[in-house]
C-alpha cells in the first residue's frame, strides 16, 4: 500500500487571541491519487485546514498550533511555502482574490516566473496547462473581460502549470452558476483520472460533492466527525441533521421512502441512479417511464 502523500497528526490550531480551537486534534491521511471531498457548516475549520496543508498556516498566519501536517514528507511547518507550491496547488473559493495579472497568459507566467522556471519550459508549462482546462483561447484575452467560471477556470489552470501532485480547491463552485459549476466538477474529475492528480475538494454543496468523490470528510466545530464513502455518510440521519448537510435532492427521496417502509437499497446519490431504483421498484409496469434519467 503507498505511503501517504498528505499525513496529519493530532493537528491543533488556535488563531492570535481565540480562546477556542479553530482545528482540534486533526489525523488524516490521505494517499496519491485519491479525490478527496471536504465538507461541514461555515465555521467547521475548512479553510483553516487547506492554510495548514499549504504552509500559509503557521508560515504568514500565526497562532498556536500542536501537532504536525506533512506533505509528501514535508513538514509545512518548517518548509518554505515557496517549495511546496510545487507540490501543492490551491484554488481559492473567490478567483479575484487569486488572480494579479492582466492577461490570463500572463497569470499563468506570474507563479512560474516566482519559481525561476526557465523561459522556454515556461511557455511549455502555460500551453498544458491551458490545454488541460480547455482554455486555450483565451490565452491572450485580458481578465477584466472574463466570466466567473471563466475566471476560476484561470486561476485552476495557474495552478496547473506549476505541476503539482497535490491540488486544493476551497469552495470553488460558490460564486458560480449551476452549468459552471458542473464544468468545474468535470475538470477535476479529468485531472484525477487522466493525470493522476491528489484532488481535495472542500466544498458545502453535497449535492454537487456526494456523487463525485469516493471519499467525503466532514468536520464540524474544529473536529473530523466523519470519514467514509459519500453514501455511508449520507445514510446517518443524526449527523445529516446537525451539520445542515445539503443533500442530493434525490437522496432525499429516498431517505423518505426508506423511513416509510416502501425502500430498502442503497440510497441514490444521482438522479439516474434514483430513476432506476424507481423503476425496479415498480416493476414491468414502470420500465421507462422516467425520462428524466441521462443518456
Amino acid at each position: 500500500m503507498m505511503e501517504p502523500i498528505i499525513k496529519i497528526e493530532n493537528f491543533t490550531f488556535y488563531y492570535p487571541d481565540s480562546q477556542a480551537a479553530a482545528l482540534a486534534g486533526i489525523n488524516l491521511a490521505i494517499r496519491p491519487g485519491e479525490f478527496v471531498g471536504l465538507t461541514g457548516p461555515t465555521g467547521a475549520g475548512k479553510t483553516t485546514l487547506t492554510l495548514a496543508l499549504n504552509g500559509i498556516i503557521p508560515n504568514f498566519q500565526g497562532g498556536r498550533l500542536a501537532g504536525r501536517v506533512t506533505v509528501a514528507g514535508r513538514d509545512t511547518a518548517t518548509t518554505p511555502c515557496a517549495r511546496l507550491a510545487g507540490i501543492i496547488g490551491s484554488v481559492f473559493q473567490d478567483p479575484e482574490a487569486q488572480l494579479v495579472a492582466e492577461t490570463v497568459e500572463d497569470e499563468l507566467a506570474f507563479g512560474l516566473e516566482n519559481l525561476a522556471v526557465p523561459r522556454e519550459e515556461m511557455r511549455a508549462r502555460i500551453t498544458m496547462a491551458l490545454e488541460m482546462v480547455a482554455i486555450t483561447g483565451l490565452r491572450h484575452r485580458p481578465l477584466s473581460q472574463l466570466s466567473g467560471g471563466q475566471k476560476q477556470k484561470v486561476a485552476i489552470a495557474a495552478a496547473a502549470a506549476l505541476q503539482p501532485r497535490i491540488l486544493v480547491l476551497d469552495e470553488p463552485t460558490s460564486e458560480l452558476d449551476p452549468r459552471s459549476s458542473l464544468e468545474i466538477v468535470n475538470l477535476l474529475q479529468r485531472f484525477n483520472r487522466d493525470y493522476g492528480m491528489t484532488i481535495i475538494l472542500i466544498e458545502q454543496k453535497v449535492s454537487l460533492l456526494a456523487p463525485l468523490v469516493p471519499r467525503m470528510v466532514c468536520l464540524h466545530q474544529g473536529r473530523i466527525v466523519a470519514d467514509a464513502a459519500p453514501r455511508q455518510v449520507l445514510n446517518q440521519d443524526q449527523l445529516v441533521a446537525e451539520l445542515g448537510l445539503e443533500i442530493p435532492p434525490v437522496t432525499t427521496l429516498f431517505r423518505l421512502l426508506r423511513r416509510a417502509g416502501a425502500y430498502h437499497g442503497d440510497l441514490p446519490l444521482e438522479v439516474d441512479q434514483g430513476c432506476r431504483e424507481l423503476e425496479r421498484l415498480l416493476g414491468p409496469a414502470g420500465t421507462g417511464a422516467f425520462p428524466c434519467r441521462r443518456q
